[in-house]
This record gives structure tokens, sequence and C-alpha cells, in this order.
């Protein structure tokens, strides 16, 4: 269990929630883990397999308590409210200011100066980590590139001039990325660029499913705050594309897919025999290897990592939703900017 700001996350299997008083109650195996008064919080996050009393369901609904429901990967579920919402004003706020061209320009920066700083810290560990001086040499000269970038990216004035700028730094950091793949598996996970829709080799594919998992939590994180997913900022508004999620999605890339498929490409996890070749190109991961990557995933989602903002400890898998949650909050005009998760 977590109380971060006015949200408590539930994360522990087949605890019990439950009202006390004018407290939540959460027991496990019948033993008190955590008290809350009611007044302090705003939101009940239950993932997986949690059991809620129905009083404490009606309680929630009677003092305006948000309760989210989640299965046990983090994806979305459902939203349980009372009569009186703040969601449509959270959502005509966020429509509204999606037409305001500052603020766009300003939630994109944001994006990809996060995506673009993590990227840049994933390179630099590798650098730092490996003996060999050409993979450094790539590496350094990858990340110096990427440092440009996020400089240019600070006077950009508008979407076009971001875009051009997050295009042209992942094709930098994408051609380095071979790099960090120890070189006796390096021909059998070399990579041309990023390919997708297929895939056309098998760190692409690998990729490829790992952005699809972390797109999935970005996602149920965007519906739990309330916000529309459809409607983002810096990616462009298309029929069945979650927009918002794909805005989020940007600052996690680096660090919770590039850096697990590179462990399990290093560490053998996922070998050359996990992915298929199909007629014309594309690669697929088989049945087993994708079994072993959300598996890792997963595990991925449980380490602990320091929030700058918040200055504590929160496990991997919360990030979307703290990142959600501060991205609401500049959209209700609680924070005056948003500011992207970026690690040491």
């Amino acid at each position: 269990m977590y109380q971060i700001l006015n949200t408590l996350y539930i994360m522990t299997p087949n605890a019990y929630a439950h009202l006390e008083n004018d407290t939540v109650r959460i027991d496990v195996e019948r033993q008190k883990k955590l008290q809350v008064p009611l007044h302090h919080l705003g939101t009940l996050v239950c993932f997986g397999n949690i059991m809620i009393s129905p009083a404490l369901m009606h309680r929630c609904a009677d003092d305006g308590i948000g309760l989210v429901l989640l299965d046990g990967n983090g994806r979305f579920k459902a939203r349980l409210e009372g009569a009186v919402s703040g969601n449509i004003l959270l959502r005509q706020a966020q429509h509204r200011l999606a037409a305001d061209t500052a603020f766009a320009v300003a939630v994109a920066k944001s994006a990809i100066a996060g995506k673009l700083r993590n990227s840049r810290q994933v390179l630099l560990r590798g650098a730092r980590e490996t003996d060999d001086e050409q993979d450094q040499k790539v590496l350094a000269q990858a990340a110096e590139a990427l440092a440009g970038s996020i400089r240019n990216l600070a006077i950009a004035g508008n979407l076009d001039v971001v875009r051009g700028i997050e295009g042209d730094a992942a094709k930098v950091y994408f051609s380095a990325l071979p790099n960090l793949v120890r070189r006796n598996v390096r021909e059998y996970f070399t990579m041309d660029g990023r390919t997708r829709r297929p895939p056309r080799d098998r760190f692409n594919a690998l990729l490829s499913f790992l952005y699809s998992m972390v797109m999935n939590d970005c996602r149920s994180a965007i519906e739990s705050v309330g916000l529309d997913p459809q409607l983002g900022f810096l990616h462009a508004v298309r029929p069945g594309r979650a927009a918002l999620a794909l805005d989020l999605m940007e600052e996690f890339r680096a660090i919770l897919a590039d850096r697990l498929a590179l462990t399990l490409v290093n560490r053998g996890q996922i070998t050359e025999r996990n992915l298929q070749i199909r007629e014309g190109g594309a690669v697929y991961l088989e049945d087993d290897a994708r079994k072993i990557v959300v598996a890792a995933y997963q595990e991925r989602k449980q380490e602990e990592i320091n929030h700058p903002l918040l200055d504590a400890k929160v496990p991997f898998g919360l990030l979307p939703q703290l990142q959600a949650r501060f991205m609401a909050r500049t959209i209700r005009g609680d924070m005056e900017a948003y500011i992207p998760f970026l690690v040491k």
C-alpha cells in the first residue's frame, strides 16, 4: 500500500479495504496494515484482486472519493464515482487547452524533454559500464547529440519544430542503441533504426512488444484520473488513437522498455531463437518469449525508484499513475507546468 499525495494505492493481493468510523482500514490476512482518515483521500486505486466493503463504496460515493479498479497488470477496468463529479470540468479544461497553442507546445516540450533526458541517461550509463573504447565513443557522441537536442527543444516555438527535434534525436538514439548490446549476441540483435508495423529485426520486435505494455499502463493511468486518453497535446488526434496516453508514454520509453529490452538480451533471457522471422521480413516474439517478457516487465514494475518531485521511493509501476495525476493538475491549473519524470 502506498499513500501518495491524496491517493491511496492498494496493491497487495487479497487485501480487504473497509470502512471503520471515518477511516479506510486495510487488512491483509485479517491483520490491520494501514488506516487512513477519509478526509485525507481524493481517490482509492485498487490493483487486482482487492476486496472492498459495500459500506466503504457507499461512503466514497457520498464523499466524492473516486474508486478506481485496475487489473493485476495495471490495466484500467472501471472508475466509480458519486453523482457529482469533477471529471467533466477536468475534461472541459483538457479540450479547451488542447486548442491553446502555447499550452500544447509547453506540454509537448516537457514530454519530449523527459524522453530525451531519460534516453540520454541510458546511453551515458552504457558508456560508463562498457570496456569497449569504440562503444564508449559512439555512445558518448550520441549522448552529446541528445544534449544538443534538449537545448534546441527549449527554444522550439511550435509543435512542428518540437516533433522535428524529437525525430532527429530518435534517429541518433536508435543508431547508438545497438552498442549497448553484448558483442557476442550483437549480430542477432542489431537494428537499423526504429521499425514497426511490422518490426523488421529482433530488437525492434522486442521493443514493440514492451512499448505496447507501457502504452497500456499509460492509458490506464490517464483514464484513472478522469482525462480523455484520445485528446493529446503532442500527438495529433486520429480516430482510435490514444493521443494523450502516447504523450505520457514518451518519458517512459527508455526507462521502462529500452532498458528492460537490453537487460533481457544481455542476460540471455531472450535469444535469437525466441523471435520468429516471418515471410516478408516481419519479426515477432514466440509465445514462450512473450511470457518471459511479461514476467520480467511485471517484476520491473515492483522495483522502487526515488521520485524527485515527491522525494519518496515508489514502484516503477506507479510512475504512469503519478505522472497522469501531475498532468491532470497541470490542466486544472494547480501546477504551473507539467514536469516529466526524470531518471538519474
